[in-house]
């Protein structure tokens, strides 16, 4: 652990970087190897023979010549530059990056789930089909839906696949309509969903309390719009609460309610949206039942939907026969087919349903106590060092603006950057977009109250800091690896080589 010092500008504790200037990553020696290859004891065949001339190479590849040392301490040395959950507090608003249990890595890990295959006949996976049957039926339980499908690869995943059953069900119907009505504080991905099913997006503006006005709601709802899609809570962390009134006004029309759960965190045990009208529902497996949080990597997003949606499900659909085996359903002749291969992301789907079953009911409920109450700690403490543009109740997370540090020339990207030097990862910045400079923190449940008060402190020094040396604010981080970067022009001319 090292205490930063640099510009005499705070005591707080940094273990995640230091300001040493690592080795070059070109450390390739001739010569150096490290492996030894046994001489061959069959015939060498000439690859001309079996290539030919033109797709061989000339010279050969300048491959990096490197002992296993070399290579051990490279790549151990970058994984301590990485900031990652098991570091320390990761306080990205709306991502919802929990902290997640390792028992449940553990169990995904179990040979009986690691080691099957997805082209193994049905009757040599029971266990895997009964777990995926079992989880459907949690999730449909814990949501308020009547069915739950388990294939979506992610939460957008989920969404597109949630509005391809509506467009589905509007087309049965008769008509699929023109319009998805989504209100200015969804997730960004609700207006892709919407358009890659050739919907025209029509937005709902928020009100003075940060959620959806159901005046306007009536004012925009005609027979050409097929669904309305709400984040509830929505990314202000307000609960939406008028979504049951708005519900019937959608409905008296003959639209569908798509809610996004992807906040399910901040509703256990307290709120099932499909008994406050919702139709379908997406939810993140990362966000609220602690299995890894993507980064392209393994991501789930189940999505649950009411009776009238069921026979649109993708197929297949797990179900159990009378004598107690379980089988694929192919014989789905409404459905919108196919959305996965195989089974999903299937490890994930082990993390949640060993997560929701170490829990239990209580203790889902429990977690979304802690998820709220940490949100709220986080506010009371820092309103008044930070402006809070809407003053309604939150739940799982707060939005505040760099509003009174611009006073001091102090925007957004100036405070995460310098947040940094405090050993702590930046919030989520500039999003939801309703919040001019927005500063979007989300504690989860698995954080302390200690380290929610070196958090809240570090935000209070920057502040004043804002007021009484603004350059160190707008030329940090100054104790990183890197120093600040010029974010547009990388994007725009990445060097991928250091």
């Amino acid at each position: 652990m090292k205490k930063e010092t640099k510009n005499n500008t705070s005591s707080f504790v940094s273990c995640h970087f230091t300001s040493e200037e690592p080795t070059i990553f070109e450390q390739s020696v001739p010569g150096r190897k490290g492996f030894e290859v046994n001489k061959l004891d069959v015939p060498i065949i000439d690859p001309h023979q079996i290539f030919g001339e033109n797709i061989l190479r000339k010279t050969p590849a300048a491959l990096p010549e490197l002992c296993e040392t070399d290579v051990t301490r490279h790549f151990t040395r970058l994984s301590a530059l990485n900031y990652h959950k098991d570091i320390g507090f990761y306080p990205l608003g709306s991502c919802t990056m929990k902290y997640n249990p390792k028992v449940a890595n553990e169990t995904a890990s179990l040979s009986g789930f690691s080691n099957t295959h997805p082209y193994q006949d049905t009757s040599t996976v029971q266990g895997n089909l009964e777990l995926i049957y079992n989880l459907e039926r949690d999730l449909a339980e814990i949501s308020g839906m009547d069915a739950v499908t388990c294939w979506p690869a992610a939460g957008s995943h989920g969404e597109l696949t949630g509005m391809l059953m509506i467009r589905a069900y509007q087309k049965a119907n008769g008509n699929p309509r023109k319009k998805v009505l989504i209100p200015d504080s969804a997730h960004g991905t609700n207006p892709a969903s919407a358009a890659i099913c050739n919907y025209e997006v029509v937005q709902i503006k928020s009100n003075d309390e940060g959620i959806i006005d159901p005046e306007e709601v009536k004012k925009a709802m005609n027979e050409d719009v097929a669904a309305i899609m709400i984040t509830n809570p929505n990314t202000l962390g307000v609960f939406e609460k008028n979504f049951k009134e708005i519900a019937d006004i959608v409905h008296s029309k003959g639209g569908l309610v798509y809610c996004d759960g992807a906040n399910l965190n901040a509703l256990m045990g307290y709120v099932r949206p499909g008994e406050i009208g919702c139709d379908v529902i997406h939810m993140n497996l990362h966000k609220t039942f602690a299995t890894p949080h993507g980064g392209g990597g393994p991501g789930s997003g189940p999505v649950g939907v009411t009776k009238v949606l069921e026979p649109f499900l993708p197929t297949p659909i797990v179900k159990k026969q009378d004598d107690g085996l379980y089988y694929l359903d192919f014989n789905r002749p409404r459905s919108i087919g196919r959305i996965k291969s195989f089974f999903g992301n299937y490890a994930v789907l082990v993390r949640a349903y060993s997560y929701i079953k170490e829990l239990g009911a209580e203790g889902l409920k429990r977690a979304a106590q802690l998820a709220v109450l940490n949100a709220n700690y986080i506010r009371a403490k820092l309103m008044d060092y930070y402006d809070l543009p809407y003053k309604s109740d939150v739940l799982h997370e707060c939005v505040f603006s760099d509003k009174i540090q611009n006073a001091f020339g102090i925007k957004t990207s100036d405070i995460a950057k310098r947040l940094m030097d405090y050993g702590f990862h930046p919030p989520t910045v500039y999003f939801p977009l309703i919040v001019h400079g927005a500063l979007m923190i989300e504690p989860t449940e698995t954080e302390s109250k200690a380290l929610l008060d070196l958090f809240c402190e570090a935000m209070i020094s920057i502040a004043r800091e804002c007021k009484e040396n603004p350059e160190i604010v707008k030329s940090a981080p100054h104790n990183t690896f890197r120093g600040r970067l010029d974010e547009v022009k990388a994007a725009r001319e990445p060097h991928l080589k250091a």
